[in-house]
């Protein structure tokens, strides 16, 4: 049994209101329920509660045990001492105010709903695999999961607004800077992503600033920094690089220490770091004040035309320094693109118009729902229970559903959840 399941009976009056009675064997009549708290202090406030012959109008505590008062030291917090019910399922012990008056308890367990407790009990049963409810997710209606997948992708952007946040007051609020770094995650993707970010933090974003009219100069500074100048390499370009970046170092007073390590083992040739860092700095090399730019696209065709770059002319026919290969056009593809619409684009976009008290949720959701859905395990594994995503949005919405709700189960704070509890 969880307290969050007797909040949700309390709230959706899931039990008998005929002949309540307190433990003193009182007659209690419910006028109002009270308004859920959901941060510190009681459960419900401002209820209304008839006990004998009575009116009460204050806030209603609910516990497991009735000596969970205690448990949470209640009796000490001046908060409960407008408690007029104490809810409980068991009552072991009696809770006083500090009057030495006793607080009327009301055991719930008697009066629930059959059909209430069966729903949570199957809920939360341990033979489901995956989530709690993985037998009965396709019965909830198409309705009612669209109308939830919306709040759940904004819970998952507020997320990232926070992360944000604290990146912005890093850069001392520049947000050219923030924008730097995360693209630069997104462009290592999962596998150099922690990497390429502590590489964009190891300098000054004003040295980008001040290198990217020349698209070697930056390169230099990429490579440089992720330690990939250091080998005896005989080959012209890279040991131009070498010089150029010896010359950026010195200026600049660059240290490479805080830099983690790039991976290249079971990476396909273009997602090699070698690539999508020369990705990164013709982007840079060809887009001035690029944050201006990302805040104002509506449409993801306006994104596709702002990051049509492709590598350097040496990494045509190069995956790696100093070995030749085919010759190829390493453009930035489109589906790559959309990756970094979802995790860094609209995030951005999210966040800066928080900040200025702006409200483009509408415009959020148009772009979001133009982008096509994710392909990973979370949502693969959705779509085989039922087959509801088809935009990144409701593919975002699926993971913050699967991280934060069914991994935690807060099934009771679901709107899936709770549309199984009450029965079909």
């Amino acid at each position: 049994m969880q307290e969050d399941f007797l909040h949700y009976i309390w709230k959706h009056k899931k039990f008998s209101f005929a002949n309540l009675q307190t433990t003193a064997n009182e007659a209690v009549s419910i006028l109002q329920v009270g308004t859920h708290n959901l941060h510190a202090g009681p459960d419900f406030f401002n209820a209304k509660i008839k006990i004998g012959e009575q009116l009460w109008a204050g806030n209603v505590e609910i516990h497991i045990k009735s000596s969970d008062w205690f448990l949470h030291n209640h009796e000490k917090d001046k908060n409960y001492d407008n408690v007029i019910l104490h809810v409980v399922w068991e009552h072991d012990t009696e809770v006083y105010r500090k009057d030495n008056s006793v607080i009327p308890t009301l055991v719930l367990k008697q009066y629930v709903h059959t059909t209430a407790l069966e729903s949570y009990q199957k809920l939360f049963s341990k033979k489901q695999r995956w989530i709690n409810c993985e037998n009965d997710f396709a019965s909830v209606s198409d309705f009612e999961f669209q109308n939830w997948l919306e709040p759940l992708y904004f819970e998952r952007l507020e997320r990232k607004y926070q992360d944000i946040q604290s990146m912005l007051s890093a850069s001392k609020n520049n947000w050219e800077a923030v924008l730097f770094k995360m693209l630069a995650k997104n462009f290592g993707l999962k596998v150099n992503g922690a990497a390429f970010l502590s590489l964009a933090n190891s300098f000054d974003f004003s040295v980008i600033q001040k290198t990217q009219s020349k698209s070697p100069s930056l390169e230099a500074l990429f490579y440089g920094q992720a330690d990939l100048l250091n080998e005896d390499i005989q080959d012209p370009y890279y040991i131009v690089l070498q010089k150029e970046y010896r010359f950026l170092k010195q200026k600049f007073h660059l240290s490479s220490n805080s830099v983690s390590p790039l991976q290249f083992f079971r990476l396909r040739p273009p997602n090699f770091p070698t690539i999508r860092l020369s990705q990164l700095a013709s982007l840079y090399h060809e887009q001035v004040n690029l944050f201006s730019k990302v805040i104002n696209v509506k449409r993801k065709e306006e994104v596709y035309d702002l990051f049509q770059v492709s590598t350097s002319a040496y990494w045509e026919n190069h995956f790696s320094f100093g070995k030749v290969s085919k010759a190829s056009k390493k453009k930035i593809t489109k589906s790559f693109v959309d990756l970094l619409i979802i995790n860094t684009i609209v995030p951005i976009q999210f966040s800066f118009a928080k900040q200025k008290g702006k409200l483009i949720d509408e415009a959020i959701v148009s772009i979001m729902q133009q982008v096509a859905s994710e392909k990973n395990s979370i949502v693969s594994k959705f779509q085989d229970l039922k087959p509801i995503s088809t935009s990144a949005m409701q593919s975002q919405a699926l993971i913050q559903l699967k991280n934060e709700y069914c991994d935690k189960s807060r099934c009771l704070q679901c709107a899936i959840g709770n549309s199984l509890l009450k029965g079909k």
